[in-house]
């Protein structure tokens, strides 16, 4: 999605640079033609219509570069609350269930997707250790696997979303 935005703003970019471009160029040959219009008042109202579709387009093409900007930003805004509302609920969770520290930190890697190996890397801790930590997580959690465990917390964080929203941007 990022590289989306990413192409979508360098095009609206690109198409408001060429129709100043062009604006500038229709300003320079109306200037130059001035004598001329005089005598064609068709051709010389053909140019001014083209100047103002160029710049109604362009104000378009402004208006719509801001609304992705505040859209983008009511995003990174809601993303930071709910990565902080993410951990809050887990935390409270966590304390419920009563999980010791050791725990909670391989339930915390395991939430975030890392494998056994890895937390025992991370954890300089035996593969073994983790293993029976992350039972002794889902027991306590009265789930059977880690995509269980997951389930509960996204469960529990869509159970306050509100989705009317999404469908305005």
């Amino acid at each position: 999605m990022a590289r989306t935005r990413w192409t979508r703003t360098r095009l609206l970019a690109l198409a408001a640079g060429l129709q100043a471009g062009c604006g500038l160029l229709l300003i320079v040959d109306m200037l130059s033609e001035i004598s001329d219009f005089r005598g064609d008042p068709a051709h010389a109202l053909l140019e001014i219509a083209i100047l103002m579709s160029l710049v109604l387009g362009s104000a378009l093409i402004v208006g719509e570069f801001r609304r992705m900007r505040a859209a983008n930003a009511r995003m990174e805004g809601r993303m930071r609350v709910a990565s902080g509302a993410f951990v809050d609920l887990m935390e409270e969770t966590f304390a419920g269930w009563g999980l010791t520290p050791a725990e909670r930190e391989v339930a915390f890697l395991s939430v975030k997707g890392f494998s056994v190996e890895e937390i025992a890397g991370l954890r300089a801790a035996r593969a073994s250790t983790v293993r029976a930590q992350s039972a002794a997580v889902y027991r306590k959690a009265g789930v059977s696997s880690r995509a269980q465990l997951l389930g509960h917390f996204i469960d529990d964080l869509l159970a306050g979303a509100e989705f009317g929203d999404a469908a305005e941007e």
